[in-house]
């Protein structure tokens, strides 16, 4: 009777930690958790008392004494350990990292020589793995390349964790939809606004359990239990993507400028508008950054697409193009992977689309964007810097 109730009480305490969400992992209890099939049995949730063998039985059934409280802390310890361990490898990892100080590019050679055939490029402030040095050359890993860069062109060790501060960009993908961004990192205060699933988010501060993000409604917190966080480093370019790159943007470029030329022969319409986009960019650039216009005073809609009842920022850059024939997806991260990179706001055109934390806009010239901004402002212009610009993106 006695060992069927041990029993009961260990199922008892599994349930109870399974209930509370506890991440329990194994090498975290083991100084707390015996063993070689040990019960455990919980009285009234809060203590363990030792339970003897029966009366006449020889198989003695050893118990142990754990609280609740000691669980906690033994799980708090795990947790701890773990993070701190993590925070270490992702030190190391920076200080193994070779990242390119020039004014374009550093040529990756075959060779530790410059007779050796160029392979790949990387790019100011690109990234990549130091292998080995030798006499002035580092061999390097970075995306699908590994060759020899000359060390004068390259960062490495404590250098490189300096500088990966100021050129990698720090993100939080948010796991859940409809994320509560908070003013202060509490559940207790106000919600500033709210973030969709897969959302990534510009990181400014990081505890373990709130994160301090860029938002279109300003600087807030949301719980860091669910966000996955990782940095960003631009990464060398083999001479074969290069040309893959340029070929596949071509195509692209086409396919959406037919998709708009048909869209605008099957609507056969042309809408007055408040503004003027600026002068520069190709005609179906420019289309697109006055028709976006046209909205500019309707409001937002926290996972809308209509340019007229509603849209968020990445239903409204959705439905705008959606108007010329072109498929865009509802997700500011993922249009960030659309059409092909643009170097910097002083080569943007019409047209383009600026990505930012969290959110994305439409440029219409003059260092200005058209977008769906907040609940507050609904879809209003800006001055396209704003704030921190992730990527631009161009589509015809």
């Amino acid at each position: 009777m006695l060992r069927s109730c041990v029993r009961a009480g260990a199922l008892i305490l599994a349930g109870t930690l399974l209930c509370s969400g506890m991440d329990v992992q194994a090498a975290g209890l083991s100084s707390v958790l015996p063993n070689g099939g040990i019960n455990i049995a919980l009285d009234q949730g809060t203590s363990l008392e030792n339970i003897s063998a029966e009366a006449g039985k020889t198989d003695v059934v050893l118990e142990t004494v754990v609280t609740a409280e000691e669980v906690d802390e033994a799980a708090a310890k795990a947790k701890a350990e773990a993070k701190a361990a993590a925070k270490e490898q992702e030190l190391e990892t920076l200080r193994n990292m070779v990242i390119a100080d020039v004014n374009r590019y550093v040529n990756i050679r075959s060779l530790p020589s410059e007779d050796g055939e160029i392979v790949g490029k990387l790019y100011d402030n690109s990234a990549g793995v130091l292998v080995s040095e030798q006499n002035g050359w580092y061999e390097i890993t970075s995306g699908t390349v590994t060759g020899f860069v000359k060390a004068e062109y390259v960062v490495t060790g404590d250098a490189a964790v300096e500088l990966a501060k100021e050129v990698g960009t720090r993100l939080a993908t948010v796991q859940c939809d409809g994320l509560y961004v908070r003013k202060e990192p509490s559940t207790d205060s106000p919600r500033l606004g709210m973030v969709a699933f897969e959302d990534e988010l510009l990181v400014y501060e990081e505890t373990d359990e709130w994160i301090k993000v860029d938002t279109e409604e300003g600087d807030g917190y949301v719980s860091a239990e669910y966000v996955t966080l990782h940095t960003e480093f631009v990464q060398a370019e083999s001479k074969a993507e290069e040309e893959a790159r340029l070929e596949k943007e071509r195509q692209e470029r086409e396919k959406a400028q037919a998709a708009a030329r048909a869209a605008a022969k099957k609507n056969n319409t042309k809408t007055e508008i408040t503004y003027v986009a600026s002068d520069g960019g190709s005609e179906m650039g420019r289309a697109v950054a006055e028709y976006g216009l046209q909205f500019v005073g309707n409001p937002y809609v926290y996972g809308g697409t209509s340019l007229t009842e509603g849209a968020d920022c990445s239903g409204f850059v959705m439905s705008v193009y959606a108007n010329f024939g072109v498929s865009l997806p509802h997700s500011s991260s993922a249009d960030r992977k659309q059409g092909y990179a643009v170097d910097g706001l002083e080569n943007a055109q019409p047209g383009d689309i600026i990505c930012y934390s969290g959110h994305v806009a439409i440029y219409i010239g003059d260092g200005q964007i058209v977008h769906a901004s907040s609940k507050k402002t609904g879809i209003k212009v800006s001055n396209a810097d704003y704030k921190k610009i992730l990527a631009i993106r161009r589509i015809f």
